[in-house]
């Protein structure tokens, strides 16, 4: 074996010529794969001037520089781009819109968050969905503002998927 399983850096060897070359490779993929920041969603053509260092994910039918490197990710360097095939679990951000990008089920996911609840100043705000709650309903007096009110704070509940 001559390069790491998942992300393909280069080992080195005992008496290998021009470790250098194979260090720098497996630096430059580091590189790119250390907190990496994409520039936009996902495109199919090359930028005409990209920045050393700038990051892209490859859509589908890509072109030029990038043909038969769909879903992966291209990063540009002093010796060109470089890519890296899309791992299960791999996570982005899109520096434009701040937003994550997850590979998921083979496919790049943005935007979606996967979660059992969302804590805020160490209150969980969102927790499972919960099992639905009936629209009032009977009683003796009835304040139709009031039902009226609940109706709407229940309707956006379940607009949400906070309950059934």
């Amino acid at each position: 074996m001559d390069q790491t399983a998942r992300f393909a850096l280069p080992y080195l060897a005992p008496g290998q010529m021009q470790k250098e070359f194979y260090h720098n490779e497996a630096l430059q993929k580091i590189d790119m794969l250390l907190c990496p920041v994409v520039e936009g969603s996902a495109s199919s053509t090359p930028p005409s001037n990209p920045a050393v260092g700038s990051c892209y994910l490859i859509a589908p039918g890509a072109t030029g520089a990038w043909a038969a490197n769909d879903g992966a990710l291209a990063c540009f360097s002093e010796g060109g781009w470089r890519f890296v095939p899309p791992i299960e679990g791999m996570s982005l951000m899109d520096r434009g819109s701040g937003r994550l990008i997850n590979r998921r089920n083979g496919q790049w996911e943005t935007g979606r968050v996967y979660a059992n609840e969302l804590v805020v100043d160490g209150l969980a705000v969102i927790r499972g969905r919960q099992p639905a709650i009936g629209d009032p309903s009977g009683g003796v007096q009835i304040d139709g503002e009031c039902r009226a009110a609940v109706g709407q704070i229940l309707a956006a509940m379940r607009a949400h998927g906070l309950i059934g």
